[in-house]
């Protein structure tokens, strides 16, 4: 992992300290809530429907034990409202009522307090810090080298990578060291503070794209020449929310060491051209469509002035890689231990974890292991104190004190022993957090939706656990194979519902919650294809309707595939040899009469 340099500490620390001095002049009232409402912004706190929360950068996915840790004490100590007004957001949920299910039970919302919520973007959040602790909260990150800085605002947001970084069979070079040398320079850039919105950068090193790339403003694929020479393909333009779009490759190669210029270049075009008169189309996906090869070829422009005129001012010395790259160096670990899987315990549900929740390393004495965070009775990603501390543990024990926080909402400890793995799978199943299901259906996406988000127009939660609930058989999940089922609250898609094999969206319909379905869309990895969105199969869902619709899509599915190498096809490969049609019939037909669905 990277450590943090004095400067980098104490720059933390200054800013937790300005902060606490904004919030106390906010709270004596010399300090208005509309001049403290940006610079608590920038510091990764919100207001959302019920209460504050707090947005924690964990760039590039890469978390210690002690920071999990503190993430476990904030979520203890902190993630605690009044009784009043948990009482009162409690009220306000009831008033929706339970989503009632066609066998009669019902599933209700789940407002919970004491977690910790791990996000799709490698972020932690918290929902219910209340804002008079929340300097304390700061102090807390700080002493860690966690901070919000940046996790929200028109700017360049938390840096993303595969959560294989480093240790990947697959990889070409390890993307770790230039997501942080890009954290650093994008870290409080002045001409990029007011972007006219925000702005997301993805980075892989691998052939296999598991950072989802091409559904960022700037996806960066690292990659070698025909002389050798280490470079990058440069997407940009790639998002999702009301209209999603896959990013367009802008340079097929750029040298390695120029990454910096030609960033500078995509965001400072930009910053200059980007709309601000309407929030809905000033993302850069938008410029990009609209203006297409005259994006470019400015970018181009802007990059050649930046490197002749400018002096190339960004271009990373071989000094400067070597500093940082000398941060994610391999942990020492014990000596080389057995390279094949130990065969002492014939446990079918071990056996199973190995299958799904264990993947190979770069290291043949190594595996990585993920952890799931997917479980009946909590909302997926969610994680509660005491779970985090178990997590630290787990991550001290058997993974050299670092773990990383997944795309899918999970945490993934990278540095395993081979030898180790049985006793990690114990340790882990007492706890909770071995359950077999990492790529299943159960492994789904979800946004906190309108449980907690002002912005949401349904609940996302109550429609996950439901689904939940119908598919905890494992023989059944692992039959209907690997599979992403995505769910968003509204058409922010922040639970990435357009890139779900399976995507559900809430959407508002006379003040009730309603759901679209979409097929077929992709994260661009090489199990789904190419990065696509999911097409709608029709008009919305009642949310008493919406797990029947899953069942019979899946239902659909087991009736067409046919098997394939050995093995059946999976759901995509069959969704994209018989077409949408027999899946939409079927999705249909689960509808409820009109006046059962109201």
């Amino acid at each position: 992992m990277y450590q943090y340099t004095e400067f980098d500490q104490q720059f933390v620390r200054a800013r937790a300290a300005q902060y606490r001095d904004q919030l106390e002049r906010n709270l004596r009232g010399e300090l208005g809530d509309d001049e403290f409402r940006p610079l608590r912004l920038q510091n990764g706190w919100y207001i959302q429907r019920y209460a504050p929360m707090l947005r924690v950068a964990v760039p590039y996915g890469e978390i210690s034990s002690s920071q999990l840790r503190v993430l476990g004490k904030i979520a203890r100590e902190y993630d605690q409202p009044t009784d009043e007004l948990f009482a009162e957001a409690r009220t306000k949920q009831d008033a929706l009522g339970p989503v009632p299910l066609r066998n009669g039970g019902s599933v209700h919302s789940q407002l919970t307090v004491g977690y910790g919520h791990f996000t799709t973007r490698q972020n932690v959040q918290f929902n219910w810090i209340p804002l008079p602790k929340s300097a304390d909260v700061m102090d807390l990150l700080a002493s860690v080298d966690m901070h919000g800085i940046q996790t929200s605002g028109n700017c360049i947001r938390n840096i993303t990578s595969d959560e294989l970084a480093g240790i990947a069979p697959d990889e070409i070079a390890d993307p770790r060291p230039w997501c942080e040398i890009m954290r650093q320079w994008s870290t409080l850039h002045p001409e990029f503070a007011f972007l006219p919105r925000k702005f997301k950068i993805a980075v892989t090193g691998a052939t296999e794209d598991r950072a989802a790339t091409y559904w960022h403003d700037v996806g960066l694929h690292l990659l070698k020449n025909a002389a050798g020479d280490l470079g990058f393909r440069v997407l940009v333009g790639g998002g999702m929310g009301r209209t999603p779009i896959t990013a367009t490759v802008v340079r097929e190669f750029l040298p390695a060491y120029e990454i910096l210029n030609y960033l500078e270049a995509v965001v400072r075009v930009y910053n200059r051209w980007g709309r601000r008169d309407n929030i809905y189309k000033a993302r850069i996906k938008i410029l990009v469509k609209a203006e297409g090869q005259r994006y470019i070829d400015e970018v181009e422009a802007e990059y050649q002035a930046i490197v002749a005129a400018d002096g190339a001012p960004h271009t990373i010395t071989q000094a400067e890689f070597e500093r940082v790259a000398a941060s994610f160096v391999p942990p020492t670990l014990a000596a080389a231990a057995p390279t094949a899987l130990p065969e002492t315990d014939t446990d079918p549900a071990y056996q199973r974890w190995l299958q799904q929740n264990v993947v190979a390393h770069k290291d043949p004495h190594l595996r990585a292991v993920t952890l799931s965070f997917k479980r009946l009775g909590q909302a997926p990603g969610d994680a509660t104190g005491d779970q985090l501390d178990i997590a630290a543990d787990l991550t001290e024990r058997f993974s050299a004190g670092e773990a990383r926080v997944t795309h899918d909402q999970n945490l993934l400890l990278p540095w395993v022993h081979v030898e180790q793995l049985p006793a990690l799978w114990h340790a882990a199943r007492a706890a909770g957090l071995a359950k077999a299901n990492i790529g299943l259906l159960s492994d789904m996406i979800a946004c906190p939706g309108g449980d907690y988000c002002s912005l949401a127009n349904a609940r996302s939660l109550p429609i996950a656990e439901a689904i939940t609930q119908r598919y905890q058989d494992l023989d059944e999940l692992h039959d209907i194979g690997e599979i992403d089922l995505h769910i968003s609250g509204c058409i922010n898609s922040c639970g990435h519902h357009h890139s779900g094999h399976i995507g559900i969206l809430g959407v508002d319909k006379d003040g009730k919650e309603w759901y679209q379905i979409t097929l077929g869309g992709s994260d661009g990895s090489l199990l789904s294809g190419n990065a696509v969105a999911g097409k709608v199969v029709g008009p919305s869902f009642s949310a008493t309707e919406v797990p029947e619709v899953i069942e019979a899509v899946l239902n659909t599915y087991r009736r067409e595939r046919q098997p394939e190498g050995g093995r059946q096809e999976t759901f995509m490969q069959t969704l994209r040899r018989v077409g949408l049609d027999p899946f939409k019939a079927a999705a249909n037909s689960a509808r409820l009469p009109a006046k059962e669905a109201v």
